[in-house]
């Protein structure tokens, strides 16, 4: 009897009977079917059923990506109200996960485009009901790149959306009141439109900033991009995984998207809760007080850090561990230290001249910096000889990269951690 009760027990957690059992596999073979040979409308489709969780839609466009997809930005053009699919291997954004862009407009705008696409921003006013799609649902469009196949550029459509809603308006208050010109020939033709004033193109941080901000993500790119070589050189974790409980030392490399000081109940001393941000989503970290009054004035919002750190013993065997950071240094700075180094290989005897060598000896030569240079060899036998220069030192730019890259050729120049 204690044995029966025993795996009764077991069985009430979670335990189904074999009609049960049976369902759930056939549906499981359905959906790796689907995902398998119809990648881009099963994931369009996951996509659309999660549209408002911003973290699991994050999650399945990164793993749309994995799977060779392209997710494009959404169109006022293209878009409908859900993710669809556009091509064989292109979903385009779905409008409802704009922020501040409610259904109605999304209706009016899919219902106008189909006498033709918006050409210019006027265009988009003057045809859809702006009684549905007032200044802020336009001010979220652009910010999201909406209205990026339009003419003019995100900066300019904002500077002018006052000017151009104005005329729209009272373009379409005349129409609706059947206004007739002055010599009766019908309604009064179109007054046309005034010209974009020119104003500056947005800076790369204010345009992702901006899509963040009604996307709850990056869409058309993200501030580590240009760090990547020093993402998949340093980080041990990304923020899918960062919960996970380990007894080492792990680190992360992330953008700082919101510090949260906080004093503490028992000591009276100031911590930090930190919200970080990679290509995987968001987690949040906690800062120690003793930690925090050393990198109080390191980790700021809205910059690319390397974080050092690891977990508490009582929350071993936890589902969801807190990340306690002990150390910060920005991603800017890993270069400049002298943390990244370059690595030159070539086989041998006949993989490079000597002319190529001595070029390349020159290059580094020609562009001093703090990253040191390694050689690899490998010999006709497989021997593999690793060498560090002491003559050079180099500054790791892409520019310079690309130069030796040229010489060497594209594999045989590589970032490593110094």
């Amino acid at each position: 009897m204690d044995e029966l009760a025993a795996q009764i027990e077991t069985f009430g957690r979670y335990g189904f009977n074999k009609s049960h059992s049976v369902a759930y596999s056939v549906l499981s073979y359905q959906t790796a079917w689907l995902k398998a040979h119809h990648p881009a409308e099963f994931m369009a489709a996951l996509l659309s059923s999660e549209i408002g969780d911003t973290d699991t839609v994050v999650q399945y466009i990164n793993e749309a990506r994995d799977l060779g997809l392209e997710v494009l930005p959404p169109d006022v053009n293209e878009s409908g109200y859900k993710f669809t699919v556009v091509g064989p291997k292109r979903i385009r954004f779905g409008l409802g996960a704009v922020r501040n862009v409610g259904r109605g407009a999304i209706d009016s705008i899919i219902a106008a485009r189909e006498t033709g696409r918006f050409a210019t921003i006027a265009d988009l006013a003057d045809r859809i009901d702006l009684r549905l799609a007032n200044r802020r649902v336009f001010e979220s469009l652009i910010g999201a790149g909406a209205c990026d196949s339009l003419d003019g550029h995100r900066a300019q459509l904002i500077a002018n959306i006052e000017t151009v809603l104005g005329e729209a308006s009272l373009q379409q208050q005349e129409r609706d009141a059947g206004q007739e010109s002055l010599f009766g020939e019908g309604p009064a033709a179109r007054p046309a439109h005034s010209a974009l004033a020119p104003v500056p193109i947005w800076p790369e941080a204010e345009r992702l900033a901006r899509e963040k901000e009604v996307l709850g993500f990056f869409i058309s790119g993200h501030p580590l991009e240009k760090y990547r070589t020093e993402v998949e050189l340093f980080s041990t974790r990304t923020t899918a995984t960062l919960s996970r409980w380990s007894e080492h030392q792990v680190t992360l490399a992330a953008v700082v998207t919101a510090v949260k000081r906080q004093i503490s109940k028992k000591t009276g001393k100031e911590y930090a809760r930190v919200t970080v941000e990679d290509f995987h989503g968001t987690a949040e970290a906690i800062v120690f007080p003793e930690a925090w009054a050393k990198l109080s004035q390191t980790i700021k919002p809205d910059l690319a850090m390397l974080l050092t750190g690891g977990y508490s013993a009582r929350d071993r065997g936890e589902d969801v561990a807190p990340f306690v950071v002990e150390g910060a240094q920005a991603l800017d700075d890993l270069r400049k230290t002298g943390s990244v180094a370059l690595t030159l290989r070539w086989k041998g005897p006949n993989g490079i001249t000597a002319d190529v060598i001595r070029s390349a000896a020159a290059l580094c030569a020609a562009h001093p910096g703090a990253a040191p240079v390694y050689i690899e060899w490998t010999g006709p036998d497989g021997t593999l000889v690793r060498l560090r220069s002491r003559r050079h030192r180099i500054e790791p730019e892409d520019e310079v990269v690309s130069a030796l890259r040229g010489l060497l050729g594209s594999d045989s120049v590589m970032f490593v951690k110094a």
